[in-house]
């Protein structure tokens, strides 16, 4: 491997102009690609397997042209101080909104609140419903605004008018300016990391490359593969983290090759074949994280991931060749490593550097700095015990919304039930007296506890397929009305003479919660098994991946901890912007899992594979792990830096799903990066001394050797070097 990728980036850096072209023609044709590319149509999700999405299905089947699983809205009117909304007055202006809001584009109906019993008992507040012919994530944005407008003249009126309902589901803000910071601050750190601006540019100029390239791709692709903009907002965000640190990696490792006294040509490749090689396999641990998620069985997460999957390919490829490339258009613009330090005091630096001092103090203390991550960590972990899981809703939105204040208006005039109404579907193709069937589930539901209000079944024409809308007494969101929705399913359902599905939003979401958690442990098993072989490969050892995997559970399991405390229980919630407090995001546990174990990898990887070159190279296990860090610590806690610093910007989005992803993802890369690799790993290897390098012999035979730590790079300069490349011009 190391002496495949050293060939490689000599290459590019004698053939810089043909690789330059190369990557402009497919950032140019990508362009083109996603320019011309027509508009993405209607975002599809579906979650096969699940009761919900059965009904849906029959619903599509048994109800033609209903939009079962089209989006919905609410206008909720609310009349002023001693007046009702059942006033002539009022009751025209509500009558006039209805016309308005039938006469829009994707509109399938729009029901009369006085028509359809939809005003609360005191009369003061009253709703409209409007149903869609698409799915939220596909409705046109003019739709959107024709529904948050069409209250505009009920206002004048002296009416509070507010708009909820999936329809209002625009796809996630990323946060613009929270990314232009965290680029920002990515940049600060590359020239304090680097020494020059030149050298800092080269890892910010082709992530932004590469991202370009994949996000583009991905736009060309959306039409014909149904792809979401959430899908390009996960694949830049680990596009753009991944590809800084790759070559940086590369970059830093380029300029300690020139402090060795080698020429810019040698110093590339051997750059290029030692850290590229750990840049190959980190980034392969990140795309069997990634790819991974399609084992979950939900088509909007499995492209999710292969997108992302394949803009980490896109910037592995580039930090091999576009690097070195540019490294030889840059010259002598680049420096060797300490340059500035040897130039000011006129001798080598004599004195350790930090990563160096911090090594030496942890193999002298190895059990206590153990003993201290490892509670730390669990006890920040504790949190992950009281985990509630769900999917946001209006009444997780801040309360300057008009999603919010609808939500609390319907939750005002008829209970926090109507917010999340469960739809009912009666198949009783096969029973014997259907509406027998439909009454008997009818009745069944008016039993049970936290029922409001059951509506009468509405058949199909066929008159074999019913539905029924119950309303709970509980949010949608709240542990009452699951219960509510397993006592239909376990106990309504088999007394029925019929199939009975229990459905809608809410129960849309419970499904998915509950299919998330069940693919956690089997999807975890997965990616930790292939990356647990890989790494054996890597390091040529049993303990080193089982450590890595181990520490990598820890600072995963502290990250959901924090989550919990802060977005859960509202800790330091007012200092991140948190409003609302909620069950965490149903998909937040494995979407972490995924996406933080490939990057904690990145940083083993990088860290150990130093570490291992240093023993393979004759010092002992202590030593090696001081020489490890002597050369890799710096690197790393640059990446994680800029890492935490990418993520960290999408904090400052608006959208409560966003806020979360970007503290999970920035608070997990802290905990890996300076407690379980600076701190844990260090002791581990300690504590364990040459046994940490142990294989048995007949594994050793049977695995391939990739050569990471670049062996074949030292036996190639000594066996292989120019008879020529000493030899100096005599003047005769």
């Amino acid at each position: 491997m190391a002496t495949f990728l050293y060939r490689l980036g000599r290459l590019a850096f004698r053939r810089r102009h043909f690789v330059a072209l190369i990557w402009v023609a497919l950032l140019t044709l990508a362009g083109v690609g996603a320019a011309s590319a027509p508009a993405a149509g209607t975002t599809s999700f579906s979650i096969p397997g699940t009761e919900a999405q059965k009904a849906f299905d029959l619903l599509e089947q048994r109800f033609p042209g209903a939009s079962a699983d089209g989006a919905t809205g609410r206008m909720v009117f609310k009349a002023p101080k001693g007046e009702k909304m059942t006033d002539a007055a009022h009751k025209a202006t509500v009558a006039k909104t209805v016309k308005e809001l039938g006469d829009g584009s994707e509109v399938v109906s729009v029901t009369d609140p006085f028509t359809t019993g939809a005003v609360s008992k005191d009369g003061t507040v009253a709703y409209l419903s409007v149903k869609y012919d698409a799915p939220a994530v596909g409705l046109k944005d003019a739709t959107r605004d024709a529904l948050e407008t069409a209250g505009d003249d009920a206002r004048a009126t002296g009416l509070t008018v507010d708009v909820g309902g999936d329809a209002l589901q625009a796809q996630p803000d990323a946060g613009a300016v929270g990314e232009a910071i965290g680029l920002a601050i990515a940049a600060v750190v590359l020239v304090i990391t680097l020494g020059s601006m030149i050298a800092a540019g080269l890892p910010l100029l082709t992530a932004i490359i590469g991202v370009a390239i994949g996000v583009s791709a991905i736009a060309a692709l959306a039409k014909a593969l149904d792809l979401g903009s959430t899908t390009s907002t996960l694949a830049g965000m680990i596009g753009l983290a991944v590809g800084i640190d790759y070559a940086l990696f590369i970059v830093s490792r380029y300029r300690a090759e020139l402090a060795e006294g080698r020429d810019r040509e040698e110093a590339v490749g051997r750059a290029t074949g030692t850290a590229g090689s750990a840049v190959v396999f980190a980034g392969l641990t990140v795309v069997i994280a990634l790819a991974g998620l399609s084992v979950v069985n939900v088509p909007m997460l499995t492209k999710m991931g292969l997108a992302a999957a394949g803009t980490v390919v896109i910037a592995v490829l580039i930090a091999l060749t576009m690097i070195p490339a540019l490294l030889g258009y840059a010259g002598r613009k680049i420096r060797p490593a300490g340059e500035k330090r040897r130039k000011t005091t006129g001798t080598a630096p004599a004195q350790p550097n930090l990563g160096t001092r911090w090594a030496s103090f942890v193999i002298r203390r190895p059990a206590a700095v153990l003993l201290l991550g490892v509670v730390g960590l669990g006890a920040v972990a504790l949190p992950v015990s009281q985990l509630e899981l769900g999917l946001p809703d209006d009444g997780s939105q801040p309360t300057s919304t008009t999603q919010r204040r609808a939500y609390d208006l319907l939750s005002e005039g008829f209970g926090p039930g109507f917010n999340g109404p469960l739809m009912i579907v009666v198949d009783a193709k096969n029973s014997d007296d259907p509406k027998a069937a439909a009454t008997t589930v009818t009745d069944g539901i008016k039993g049970l506890k936290d029922v409001v209000t059951v509506t009468p079944a509405t058949f199909n024409k066929a008159g074999d397929t019913a539905t029924i809308t119950v309303v709970p007494n509980s949010k949608p969101s709240s542990a009452q009305t699951e219960d509510l929705v397993h006592a239909i399913r376990d106990d309504v359902a088999s007394k029925a003479d019929a199939d009975v599905l229990v459905t809608g939003t809410t129960a849309l979401n419970i499904d998915f919660s509950q299919k998330l958690s069940d693919a956690l442990i089997p999807y975890l098993a997965l990616v930790v098994g292939l990356a647990f072989l890989l790494l054996i490969v890597v390091f040529r050892s049993i303990l080193v991946p089982l450590k890595a995997a181990l520490g990598f559970l820890l600072s995963v399991l502290a990250a959901l901890g924090a989550v919990v405390a802060v977005f859960q229980w509202g800790w330091l919630g007012g200092l991140l912007g948190v409003e609302e407090t909620g069950p965490i995001m149903s998909m937040m546990p494995i979407f972490m899992v995924g996406v933080v174990f490939g990057l904690a990898m990145d940083y083993e990887v990088f860290l150990v594979t130093r570490m291992r070159e240093a023993y393979v190279h004759g010092e002992s296990p202590s030593q090696a792990v001081v020489t490890g860090f002597k050369h890799s610590a710096r690197v790393v806690v640059a990446a994680a830096v800029i890492m935490m610093a990418v993520f960290g910007g999408f904090i400052s989005s608006g959208e409560s799903m966003i806020k979360m992803i970007g503290f999970g993802l920035a608070i997990a890369v802290f905990f890996d990066a300076f407690v379980v690799r600076m701190a844990i790993v260090p002791a581990v290897l300690a504590l364990l001394g040459h046994r940490a390098w142990w294989l048995p012999k007949w594994l050793d035979r049977a695995l391939p050797n990739v050569d990471v730590e670049g062996e074949g790079l030292r036996t190639r300069a000594e066996k292989d070097t120019d008879p020529d490349e000493d030899r100096e011009l005599v003047r005769v």
